[in-house]
């Protein structure tokens, strides 16, 4: 059973940036698609970024284009996502996500793609 930790939360400044970290435990992320998702207080649980098993392609909510990067190192078996230039409305719970379908050709931006999850890193955000 595969577990993920995610790490790299905090408090920053508007226009700072923080790098948060999904570890994972127990089995290889190789072959899976990842993803990361957020949860602002008193909002439903939403889409960040995804990247395929191989790196090979990404996505990302409109909201966090050219301020977000989703990464991952196969050999670490770790998945990243550098945030910069962040914003108050940045503030939320992240959680980090794995695909349990192995080599899945489709990158889901969808919570029902995903069916692993971290247990989150908060990450807030002062104006």
């Amino acid at each position: 059973q595969v577990q993920l930790v995610e790490s790299g939360g905090g408090l920053v400044q508007a226009g700072g940036s923080l790098r948060l970290s999904c570890a994972a435990n127990g089995r290889t992320l190789s072959y899976n698609n990842m993803a990361w998702f957020r949860q602002p207080p008193g909002k439903e649980r939403e889409f960040v970024a995804a990247i395929a098993w191989n790196g090979g392609s990404t996505a990302y909510a409109d909201s966090v284009k050219g301020r977000f990067t989703i990464s991952r190192d196969n050999a670490k078996n770790t998945v990243y996502l550098q945030m910069n230039s962040l914003k108050p409305e940045d503030t939320a719970v992240y959680y980090c996500a794995r695909d349990p379908v192995p080599f899945n050709v489709a990158v889901s931006t969808t919570p029902v793609g995903y069916q692993t999850w971290g247990q989150g890193t908060q990450v807030t955000v002062s104006s």
